[in-house]
């Protein structure tokens, strides 16, 4: 047991799992609150990690971050261009925009289906190189990682409070409402949207740089494991304030990959591993249905004993 739970899995399961919280954290913006099941995640998350790589081949690794944010923001004003001004329904514009985004990519990439950034500075090159000392070398990368998550989870939950974050939120809890107190729907979706694919692009090209490579089958499943990673963060933080929530999607992307570590360190076949991922998504989503259920049982039972101890005691 103690050769499975090892430093080591733990450190590349917080590291992985802050670089994909971004992507939980875009379909907490999309999913929970403007309540738009946006299925051009994957998509989009490649398109962040082929303009982050080429920009970073470029020779300009910090630049790769805000260009990667950039092309997001167009394609999720495609997605709510296609919703809110074409009349198509969320999914399908999202299923549009993806299978789109596929050739874009290809084209992003020179038109090769992976690309390397082994010869390339990345940040993770740069921070390595300004932090001298030996303890700190082994985990300079989930320093970073951790303070780059943390301080987009910041700004988040504080534009979410704002007057247009409130707004986004109403959105997703009744347009119509929205509409008739003179906020433009129209708007409040595709800010919500752009900003959602955004950080679901930002986390591509970190990842693109964490690797050093980029593959045009990345984002592939992207959409489900951020959901099942968000389910299991609000599973685990249950109610609260924006910024409780925002740090309940981070622990559950972290702990989401950490079971698929745990999964990989007891030898599961490469060829099943797409099972357990299934699985863990499945039991994810279908927790909260499950846990409702067992509490409603166990005050049924609690309800018919004590109307048995009543009828017996009548008696």
């Amino acid at each position: 047991m103690s050769s499975i739970f090892t430093l080591s899995i733990l450190q590349s399961a917080l590291e992985l799992g802050c670089i994909y919280s971004l992507v939980a954290l875009a379909l907490f913006i999309s999913f929970s609150i403007l309540n738009i099941a946006d299925l051009s995640t994957d998509g989009c998350f490649t398109f962040g990690c082929a303009v982050g790589a080429m920009v970073t081949i470029a020779g300009h690794p910090l630049l790769a971050f805000p260009a990667a944010m950039a092309a997001g923001a167009v394609s999720g004003f495609v997605t709510a261009f296609l919703q809110t001004r074409m009349g198509v329904p969320s999914i399908l514009a999202g299923i549009i925009v993806n299978t789109g985004l596929y050739t874009v990519n290809i084209a992003v990439m020179g038109f090769s289906s992976n690309v390397n950034l082994f010869a390339c500075d990345t940040i993770f090159s740069l921070a390595k190189d300004k932090i001298p000392a030996e303890w700190y070398n082994s985990w300079y990368k989930i320093i970073l990682v951790v303070a780059i998550v943390l301080v987009v989870g910041i700004i988040l939950a504080w534009f979410l409070n704002t007057r247009l974050g409130l707004s986004i939120r109403a959105t997703g809890d009744n347009e119509h409402m929205v509409r008739a107190s003179s906020i433009n729907p129209v708007f409040t979706i595709t800010v919500g949207l752009c900003l959602a694919n955004s950080l679901t692009a930002l986390s591509g090209a970190i990842l693109a740089q964490y690797q050093k490579s980029c593959d045009i089958n990345l984002g592939t499943g992207m959409v489900t494991i951020a959901l099942a990673s968000l389910i299991i963060g609000e599973t685990i933080i249950g109610k609260g304030g924006m910024f409780k929530k925002v740090i309940g999607v981070i622990l559950g992307s972290c702990l989401y990959r950490f079971i698929v570590a745990v999964a990989l360190r007891m030898s599961v076949p490469a060829e099943c591993l797409k099972l357990v991922s299934a699985l863990i998504v499945a039991i994810a989503i279908a927790f909260p249905y499950l846990k409702g259920q067992a509490s409603f049982l166990k005050t049924r039972r609690a309800l018919e004993r004590a109307d048995r101890k009543d009828g017996g005691s009548e008696c």
